[in-house]
């Protein structure tokens, strides 16, 4: 049987009356519509120049209609004209055409010009109709999954997967298209140099709008897992919002400036919280806006002109496309299903999470926090490929790190370290100094005092000094660069971070 000829049948059930359906219905499509919309681009190939619609070959409901629009394409990829004399050579041997009178049916689609009153009308026709024979695999394969009682079957897991079969639908994918070719991976390639070189040489991906961190990873990829990390205290949600916050802001400011969204280094963002509400985290970006301490903010210690800033500032962000998700305990098959909608609804470019072990796995009784670790891991890195957007998930350090002398986290405190090192394309580790170095802090020194209590004073003065409103970003493992440290400013009391001038930078390495 031809893929023309394909026939749903649908399984009758028992006590069905005469008021059944018939017993096949056939799959959605128009092939005349086909045959009109080839003969227009092959009278004027300009018409591909004026879809409204990404019309691929694997749309095309006749395989033969669709091996001619692959070959169309590639030739005017080539620069060619498209002709039905130029199409020729390449279906002389093909025997689908050959049953339709051969190479002469070629010229037939062009005889009457009718698809030119209309062409984009037609490929959307055609593309809408291939959206609907995919909806009606994905919910052939729901139902027979459905019907499946056997105890292996999970129902949550089946969700999850009918979601994310309905997500490739509505994003025009096609279960067919397995494999891409290396044209089409290079042209991407190539799209995002030129977003590099038009952003001034620094930027391949989404911005995270620290300079100096653009400059060492190139901007936040997509498809890639970053791991943020750091022990309490070191600032890592401080870190994520305000990376979060730059890349939703360059977008919105990008959009005010006329700037195609395609070649903007910002982005819609969403920002999972399962530790903080989202009250918390907006008071955190009014502070940093307002330039007004957020413990303050929280108790309230602020005068009329400060709150006249902070409504300010919250009028000019009320349209920030930042979105935040404070529902607690997620599972990440739920984390999953809500960044799909998210994505679907507003176009989000990049997700971050805060923070993955409180994520929540299948709940299988037979596993143990590791492995459950592991699979929170994986659907992360599956999550950031299947988006095609960064995912920065932030993660809790082990203990082991108070116990050494040397405070710099290490790769190998990652709490359950395995899975999370090796799903990620990125691990950045956040690092304060200062936050140990007061924790050391000699008693000042009377007028009484020994020397050497003065010089000891003295010394760690000059020290804090220099480590003062400082953080560094430890890059440990980067797939796309070199590791190293990237040093930044952090103000506590607005919780913002910032680049350094170049006089600022110490001798951490």
């Amino acid at each position: 049987m031809t893929d023309e000829e394909l026939l749903i049948r649908p399984q009758s059930s028992a006590g069905t009356t005469g008021n059944a359906e018939p017993a096949g219905r056939a799959l959605p499509a128009n092939m005349e519509a086909e045959a009109a919309f080839l003969g227009a681009v092959l009278i004027d190939n300009r018409v591909l120049e004026e879809l409204t619609v990404p019309l691929r070959p694997e749309h095309f409901f006749v395989p033969v209609h669709a091996r001619v629009f692959e070959r169309v394409l590639t030739l005017v990829d080539r620069q060619m004209v498209v002709t039905p004399v130029t199409l020729k050579p390449y279906f002389e041997t093909d025997e689908a055409l050959r049953d339709l009178g051969g190479t002469a049916y070629l010229a037939r689609l062009t005889a009457d010009g009718q698809g030119l009153l209309a062409p984009r009308e037609l490929a959307q026709q055609i593309y809408d109709l291939a959206l609907l024979r995919e909806l009606v695999s994905v919910g052939r394969e729901l139902v027979e999954s459905a019907l499946d009682t056997s105890v292996e079957v999970e129902p949550m897991r089946q969700i999850e997967e009918a979601e994310a079969a309905l997500y490739r639908v509505a994003e025009g994918a096609s279960s067919g298209n397995e494999a891409e070719s290396f044209r089409q991976s290079s042209v991407a390639a190539l799209q995002q140099i030129e977003r590099a070189l038009n952003s001034g040489g620094h930027i391949s991906g989404k911005t995270t709008g620290l300079s100096d961190l653009n400059s060492k990873v190139g901007g936040l990829h997509d498809s890639d897992l970053i791991i943020l990390a750091g022990r309490p205290a070191m600032g890592k949600t401080s870190l994520a919002m305000n990376i979060a916050f730059n890349c939703a802001h360059r977008y919105q400011t990008d959009l005010k400036d006329g700037i195609d969204p395609a070649k903007s280094v910002g982005s819609p963002v969403a920002f999972f919280s399962l530790e903080m509400s989202a009250d918390q985290l907006a008071t955190r970006i009014l502070a940093e806006q307002s330039e007004i301490s957020s413990e303050l903010l929280r108790m309230g210690k602020i005068s009329r002109d400060d709150f006249q800033r902070i409504s300010f500032a919250s009028q000019r962000l009320a349209n920030l496309p930042l979105y935040i998700d404070d529902t607690p305990a997620l599972s990440i098959a739920a984390l999953r299903a809500r960044a799909r909608r998210l994505k679907r609804r507003h176009d989000i470019g990049l997700v971050v999470v805060d923070y993955l072990q409180l994520l929540q796995g299948s709940g299988r009784g037979n596993d143990n926090r590791v492995n459950e670790i592991s699979e929170i891991s994986r659907g992360l890195k599956t999550l950031a490929k299947e988006l095609s957007v960064p995912v920065i998930a932030l993660s809790q350090l082990s203990r082991a790190v108070e116990s050494r002398e040397d405070k710099r986290p290490q790769l190998s405190d990652l709490r359950e370290s395995g899975s999370i090192e090796q799903d990620a394309d990125m691990v950045w580790f956040i690092f304060r100094e200062e936050y140990y170095h007061n924790a050391a802090k000699p008693e000042d020194p009377s007028e009484t005092s020994s020397a050497d209590a003065i010089a000891k004073y003295d010394t760690w003065m000059a020290r804090h000094l220099e480590v003062m409103n400082k953080a560094t970003v430890i890059i440990s493992k980067q797939r796309h660069g070199s590791t190293g440290n990237v040093q930044l400013m952090f103000q506590s009391e607005f919780t913002k971070f910032g680049d350094l001038h170049p006089g600022q930078r110490s001798d951490f390495e």
